[in-house]
């Protein structure tokens, strides 16, 4: 789709392309199936073009942005206005104002075109839960919280409310962090064979069997150095995760080599909680989870996705329902309860009705928590590369997906879970989220921490992205691992100078907010 910025009394910077990135995540939010071009010459689409033209204007009384949304023979526009003032603060300040702007116009457009609202109106970030967050810290009440997000973003009203209860379990992890502590999140990329929705940086284990070992000795080495550099500046680990990939893909003596080094280098005393990964069923083994048990891992992760045998085949996962059961069954006994099981709404050859099954049969397991993701079809994997005939049907309906999350919500509530974190992805059917439910005293805090940013998060393994997260600046400042096991092995300079960076960072946020 062409999109083109005009203006009258105000100049775009960049020619407007300093705007791209709201833009874009309004035409992917609103059309997903359209790409954007910018062309160079004036906004005059032939007769039945496709093309948006946003234009902000600047008077002496009000300032005001119009987006004008040219699609199948139809045209509609959004307008909104602001103090003109706005346009002369600091440069930040003012691309906020814009981008803000661009963004309400482009969706009262948008949905004139189609027709309805969408879940999150005009909310395109992964992280909606940081905005009632945000408010209730500066002193506004939840009700406050949730009606901004309805009235300014357009929220429906059942995802602000549950925007706003997710904002309070936040705030409640957010009281007991402490100065000086950082999450820890341990990669492993490697699984035992590859899901058709999965973009992970992940490896087949079969073709990499070669990899492992030196893997594994390259992340101890990295445990280690990153150990001694937290520990040189009296720095914790508040909570830790280790997932991938799958990290119960290693045998149970690589398991045990990793979380021996974590427990000798780390500053693990204060850590309030580990969760590892276990995820694929068929990886479960009373070897590993022994292995977890005695290094004082006390939450792991079994992931069905679903509990439909010919979903499952279609995805590549090489379990079967039952096994899915047993690793259950085996997770309890070790683990109390602690277990998280991740579902998947709307995978191809699904329906409402398996989705239904599904619950019922993961709900009779009594897992702590349950996290229910909406499918995303994401660059790289199987799915959006082969079509989804390819894995196993055809793509459900949002109209479905939607009956999907609301019979979630229906029974997870009516089971005894509460809803405490949730995100949102790129190309997400239906525009919809993903959400953690909670039995009582059964939150995650990494999910949490992680999600919205709440601490500075240490990456350690292949693929990991280091957050320095310094909130009382508003700056958070990422730092690449290298994505692939390979390239790991090969980039120790690169990794060591990360660490040092990370330690030094998190040290003197540390000194600077006592």
């Amino acid at each position: 789709m062409r999109i083109w910025f005009t203006s009258d009394g105000w100049i775009w910077p960049e020619g407007g392309m300093k705007y791209r990135f709201p833009t874009e995540q309004m035409l992917l939010t609103l059309f997903p199936g359209e790409k954007p071009e910018y062309p160079d010459q004036p906004p005059q689409a032939p007769e039945g073009e496709k093309g948006v033209v946003i234009t902000l204007t600047r008077g002496e009384r009000q300032a005001g942005m119009r987006v004008e949304v040219k699609l199948d023979g139809r045209c509609e526009s959004g307008a909104v206005s602001f103090p003109p003032e706005k346009l002369d603060e600091p440069e930040e300040a003012v691309y906020h104002t814009v981008s803000h702007a661009l963004k309400q116009a482009f969706y009262q457009a948008g949905i004139a075109l189609l027709g309805h609202e969408l879940p999150w109106g005009s909310l395109t970030g992964v992280r909606p839960v940081k905005l009632p967050t945000r408010a209730m810290l500066a002193g506004k009440t939840a009700k406050q919280a949730q009606r901004e997000l309805r009235e300014v973003y357009r929220v429906s009203p059942p995802r602000a409310a549950l925007a706003v209860e997710c904002a309070k379990a936040a705030l409640d992890v957010d009281r007991e962090l402490k100065a000086g502590g950082l999450a820890l999140y341990i990669g492993i990329p490697f699984c035992p064979t590859r899901c058709a929705y999965c973009s992970f940086i992940s490896a087949d284990v079969k073709r990499s069997l070669a990899l492992v070992e030196p893997y594994v000795d390259a992340l101890c080495r990295e445990i280690e150095l990153a150990g001694r550099l937290l520990r040189e500046r009296g720095l914790h680990i508040s909570c830790a995760y280790m997932g991938g990939g799958t990290p119960t893909t290693l045998s149970a003596a690589q398991i045990h080599k990793v979380l021996t080094c974590v427990e000798n280098f780390l500053p693990m005393e204060g850590c309030g909680e580990f969760t590892v990964e276990a995820g694929r069923p068929d990886t479960i083994t009373v070897d590993k989870l022994e292995t977890l048990a005695a290094h004082g891992i006390r939450r792991i992760s079994i992931n069905p996705q679903t509990m439909e045998e010919h979903v499952l085949r279609a995805m590549g996962r090489a379990h079967t329902p039952a096994e899915i059961v047993e690793a259950a069954a085996l997770a309890e006994a070790r683990f109390g309860g602690l277990v998280n099981m991740d579902l998947i709404a709307g995978l191809p050859g699904d329906g409402t009705e398996g989705f239904a099954r599904t619950l019922d049969r993961v709900l009779a397991m009594d897992p702590a928590n349950i996290t229910v993701h909406t499918l995303a079809l994401k660059k790289g994997s199987r799915l959006t590369e082969e079509g989804p005939a390819g894995a196993g049907g055809a793509l459900c309906p949002p109209q479905a997906v939607e009956e999907m999350l609301a019979l979630a919500s229906d029974r997870l509530r009516g089971a005894g879970y509460a809803p405490y974190y949730l995100y949102r992805q790129k190309y997400m059917s239906g525009s919809f989220e993903n959400v953690g439910w909670t039995k009582p005293g059964g939150v995650c805090a990494y999910n949490i921490v992680m999600m919205e940013e709440l601490q500075t998060v240490l990456s350690l393994g292949a693929g990991g992205i280091t957050k320095l997260v310094d909130r009382s600046r508003g700056k958070i400042v990422r730092l690449n691992n290298p994505k692939y096991a390979k390239e790991y092995l090969d980039s120790w300079d690169k990794i060591a100078a990360a660490k040092q960076r990370a330690a030094e960072f998190q040290a003197e946020l540390a000194q600077r907010t006592k």
